[in-house]
Parts: C-alpha cells; sequence; structure tokens
C-alpha cells in the first residue's frame, strides 16, 4: 500500500514538486493586459462630441456655460434648508454607518412607495428598488429587460446615457423621432414602425432631456396603446416629474396603463437639487403580473453587484419626502419657467434661430437653419465658434443625435441668461447671411 502511494504522488508531481496532476499548457511570452469588450463598447456621445470641439474662449468675456446639466453650479439654486437637515439628522443618529439591504431599507422604500402611490397605480414598499442615482435607476431596468442581441426604442433626441449602457451591453438602439414643431412629441407612426420581435423595452422620457417637453395625457395614453398593441414594457424616465410649469399637467404614464408594466425611474437629484447625493429609485408597476416574480427577483439580484445606495441618504429619504415644503418646489419652477421665458423671448426674434418653448424641466432646445450660416458646417462647429468669440458654450444637438440644434440649460441665474442671450444674439448677427433666394424676394 505504501508503495502505490509513492506512485500515485509520483505520477502528480510536476517539475516543480506541486501536488497537482501534470497539464501540457501553453506559457504567456508576454504581458498583454487589454480591456473588455464591454470597455470598448462603453462611450459617451457628449463625452465623444465634447472632447473633440476645441473650445478656448474669448480672454475678454467672461465664459458662461450654458451645457451642464448640474443645477447647483452656479450656486443660485440651492437646495431647501428641510434636506440639508433632513441629512444632518440622518448622520447626527449613528444609525446609518453600515451596510443595507441592496435594495434599500425597507422604511425608506416604504417612504418612497407612500409618496408617489395614487389609486390608479397603488405602491408599497416592495414595489420599491433604491439605486446610487437614477443612471443606476435606468441601467437596472434596462438589464433586466434585455439580453444580447435584443432591441430597445430610444427618443431622439434623448438622454445619452441610453445608448451608452445598451451598446456596452450588446444591446442595440433604436432611435425614434421627436417633432420639434409639436412641442417634441413622439412620431407615433416611427415608433411603432420600429418594433420587432427583438424589442424587449421602450424608454419614455418625460419630462424631457433635452427638450424640456412634457407630454399631456392623450399623448401618453396613445404611447400605451404602442406599447400594449405589441407587449412591449416601458421604462418611464421620470427624473423631472412634477418639475412642469404651472399651467401644465403631467401624469405619471403608470397612473394611465390598465395592461402595460412599466419600471419607473426617479431620483432625488432633480427636483431636490441634490444631484451628488446620488439616490435614485425603480418603481415596479407590474400590470396583471407580467412581470411577476422572476424580474423582480432580477432587480434584487442586479441591486446586489454594488450593495445599494448611499444609507446616510437613505437614513434621510423619509423626512426629506415628508418635510420639504411645497414653496421650495414653487420657488424652483418659477425659476426655471422665468429664466426659459426669457431665454425664448431673446432668441426667437435672432433671424436664423428656432427656439422650442419649453414646458418643463432644466432645458430648451435651440434649432440652427443652418442654411443661413455657411460660416459653419454643421451645430457643432457652430457652438464651438460661439465658445471662441463669445466665451458661451451650449452643448451642441449632435451629441444627442440630432443635429442643427443645440440645448441651453436654463439653471444659470438671470443676469447671466440675459448676458448670454445677447451675446448670442450678438454671434449670430455677425454670421448671418440670406439666402439667395431671400434676396431675390427683396428686389422684387
Amino acid at each position: 500500500m505504501e508503495r502505490i502511494s509513492y506512485m500515485l504522488k509520483d505520477k502528480m508531481e510536476d517539475v516543480n514538486g506541486s501536488l497537482y496532476p501534470a497539464k501540457v499548457k501553453s506559457r504567456r511570452l508576454r504581458w498583454d493586459v487589454k480591456p473588455s469588450e464591454m470597455a470598448n463598447n462603453t462611450l459617451n456621445p457628449i463625452r465623444a462630441i465634447v472632447d473633440g470641439m476645441k473650445l478656448t474662449p474669448n480672454v475678454d468675456k467672461p465664459m458662461i456655460a450654458l451645457s451642464i446639466g448640474d443645477p447647483t453650479v452656479f450656486g443660485n439654486l440651492p437646495t431647501d434648508e428641510a434636506v440639508l437637515q433632513a441629512l444632518k439628522g440622518a448622520i447626527d443618529s449613528q444609525k446609518y454607518n453600515g451596510y443595507a439591504p441592496s435594495v434599500g431599507y425597507l422604511k425608506s422604500r416604504q417612504a418612497v412607495s407612500n409618496f408617489y402611490s395614487c389609486p390608479e397605480a397603488p405602491l408599497d414598499a416592495e414595489d420599491v428598488i433604491l439605486t446610487s442615482g437614477c443612471s443606476q435607476a435606468i441601467e437596472l431596468a434596462i438589464s433586466v429587460l434585455c439580453n444580447p442581441g435584443d432591441n430597445i426604442l430610444v427618443p431622439c433626441p434623448g438622454f445619452s446615457l441610453y445608448k451608452t449602457l445598451a451598446v456596452s451591453l450588446g444591446i442595440k438602439v433604436k432611435l425614434y423621432n421627436l417633432l420639434p414643431e409639436k412641442s417634441w412629441e413622439i412620431d407615433l407612426q416611427h415608433m411603432e414602425s420600429l418594433i420587432d420581435e427583438r424589442t424587449s423595452c421602450l424608454i419614455v422620457t418625460n419630462p424631457s432631456n433635452p427638450c424640456g417637453s412634457v407630454f399631456n395625457r392623450e399623448h401618453l395614453q396613445k404611447i400605451l396603446k404602442v406599447a400594449s398593441r405589441h407587449c412591449v414594457p416601458i421604462l418611464a424616465d421620470e427624473i423631472y416629474s412634477d418639475m412642469v410649469f404651472p399651467g401644465c399637467h403631467c401624469p405619471s404614464i403608470a397612473s394611465l396603463s390598465s395592461d402595460v408594466p412599466i419600471l419607473s425611474c426617479g431620483g432625488l437629484a432633480k427636483r431636490w437639487l441634490v444631484p451628488g447625493w446620488r439616490m435614485g429609485w425603480i418603481l415596479i408597476h407590474d400590470r396583471n403580473e407580467v412581470f411577476g416574480s422572476e424580474i423582480r427577483q432580477g432587480l434584487v439580484k442586479l441591486s446586489q453587484r454594488i450593495l445599494g445606495a448611499c444609507t446616510i441618504v437613505q437614513g434621510a429619504l423619509e423626512s426629506i419626502l415628508n418635510n420639504t415644503p411645497q414653496s421650495f418646489y414653487n420657488k424652483t419652477i418659477s425659476f426655471l419657467k422665468s429664466n426659459s421665458e426669457i431665454c425664448f423671448s431673446e432668441l426667437s426674434t435672432v433671424p436664423g434661430l428656432n427656439p422650442v418653448m419649453p414646458s418643463g424641466a432644466m432645458y430648451l432646445m435651440v434649432g440652427l437653419d443652418m442654411d443661413h450660416f455657411p460660416d459653419f458646417k454643421n451645430d457643432v462647429d457652430f457652438t464651438e465658434r460661439l465658445v471662441t468669440e463669445q466665451s458661451v458654450f451650449c452643448l451642441p444637438a449632435s451629441a444627442f443625435e440630432y443635429p442643427n440644434f443645440f440645448r441651453i440649460v436654463v439653471t444659470v441665474p438671470e443676469e447671466m441668461m440675459v448676458e448670454a442671450c445677447g451675446r448670442i444674439r450678438e454671434f449670430c448677427q455677425r454670421h448671418y447671411r440670406p439666402r439667395s433666394c431671400d434676396s431675390n424676394d427683396l428686389d422684387q
């Protein structure tokens, strides 16, 4: 028996004396470490455009950036004192320094469900997944609904992150058109024409980034009819929900759905003016058990990849939702509406520009009649030169795959908005050229 043991040991030993079966295997002769396919396939269209621009401001004019979708940049839109006190209370309690369940504390999820529940779309804590910002909510929603090779329908122009996330996961993006002449309503016929057997998700952004548009009840019902007809679930990006101007109404799409299941993504970032706190959520609006337990469990599993959202903000969430005064929301909306009206009024009278008045969110889109601006190749060239000559930076809409427009963020202080519009007017007057047919018309 002892002899057999030694024989077995001899067979297992390799040249280094290891007690593992000897295997013939190739050895790397040099270092060859490369990024993964996911990394290579991850591209932010905004960064791809902006990083390629030559942005050299005019040294004689202070820079005005109308390009950044962060309402806190200029310090003129602070969050409410009640929000700050809620966070301070959570910190001082020392109850939220450890790990939480990956989907969030039950108490915090219940607070979100209570805040958004309505008779037409009731919610409970089990219908809420807390996430690290709305961006992660969108990522989880896409990941749970789609497989590599599937396709999703995305608005054009639309938030660039949808494509960034989808393409990195091997998911094809199909862009459906929004109609500027109809205040950026969806071209429903075009959207429906894109649906096929591999369409796993329809993304609806309401209110819209980058357009500032708000869909009314009738339009949302038409969207739901298309989704119902083809049995396609909806990912509703509602991070700007309730950020609508007076006179507009923006019901959640889930409150209108009788049969289309919806994952609604939202968060604190914009309405509460704290984007850096990274607190988002998914609201699961199932209909007729279409999602069932599988989608819910899938979201739970995906949430476990990063072990959940910031626990301190979770600890403050109930107080933030319950104690932020309505006057804070009203003040923010009043400012955004006023700045939008100033911008729209000023630019509407500039030859060659066609601004579209928003109804909510923080953005305004401006169309460019490039035939009148022969000095520039496209919207990227136009906005680049605007920085060079006037130190005003607007984001070219090519970043949203919608050329010959640019986006203005309306969160800057009022005096900066007025100054920026004046500089844009001066820039356009310098470069505007009548079309030859316009000159002929004048001669007749």
